[in-house]
C-alpha cells in the first residue's frame, strides 16, 4: 500500500486531509467500492460498518478506504456522513479513484478487496466474506498478513 498510496492524500469525517502512508501503514486495508445510488451498496454499507467498529474496538490493525463510484462530490458526502462508519476515502474526482478501479478491475459495486500493507490481494471477495462471517473474518485477513 506504501507504494500505492506514496504522497497520496485521503480524508476522513473530521478532515479534508489525512496522508494516506501514515494511516495505512502497517495495516490490512479494505478497499471498498461503492456508491449511494446503489441499492446492495446501501444494504452492506451498514455491515461493514458494524465490522469496522468493531475491529477498531479490539484496536486491530485495519483500516478501510473507500473508493467512490458517485457521480457529484454531494452524492458522496451526503453517503459518507449519513452511512460510513469513521473510515477514510479517496475525494471525489482525484485520480486515485479512476487507479484504483483498473488497478484492480472493478467494474461494478459493491466490492471489497482487502490487501496487504504491500499491496497484494489477501481477498477480492471481502463483501462476502463479511457477508458469511462477521467479524471472524479479520482472522484469516491477519493471517495472510503474517505472510507479507
Amino acid at each position: 500500500m506504501a507504494e500505492l498510496f506514496k504522497d497520496k492524500t485521503l480524508a476522513s469525517k473530521t478532515e479534508s486531509a489525512v496522508p494516506a502512508e501514515e494511516a495505512l501503514k502497517d495495516k490490512v486495508v479494505g478497499l471498498y467500492f461503492s456508491a449511494s445510488w446503489c441499492p446492495p451498496c446501501r444494504q452492506f454499507t451498514p455491515l461493514l460498518r458494524e465490522v469496522y467498529d468493531e475491529l477498531m474496538a479490539r484496536g486491530a490493525p485495519f483500516e478501510v478506504v473507500f473508493v467512490s463510484f458517485d457521480k457529484t462530490a454531494d452524492d458522496l458526502q451526503s453517503y459518507v456522513m449519513g452511512h460510513h462508519g469513521d473510515w477514510l476515502f479517496v475525494p471525489f474526482g482525484d485520480p486515485l479513484i479512476s487507479e484504483l478501479k483498473e488497478m484492480f478491475s472493478v467494474a461494478a459495486v459493491p466490492q471489497l478487496i482487502v490487501v496487504k500493507p504491500n499491496g497484494d490481494v489477501i481477498t477480492p471477495l471481502g463483501r462476502k466474506q463479511v457477508q458469511d462471517r462477521g467479524v471472524s473474518c479479520f482472522t484469516s485477513w491477519l493471517q495472510a498478513l503474517d505472510k507479507v
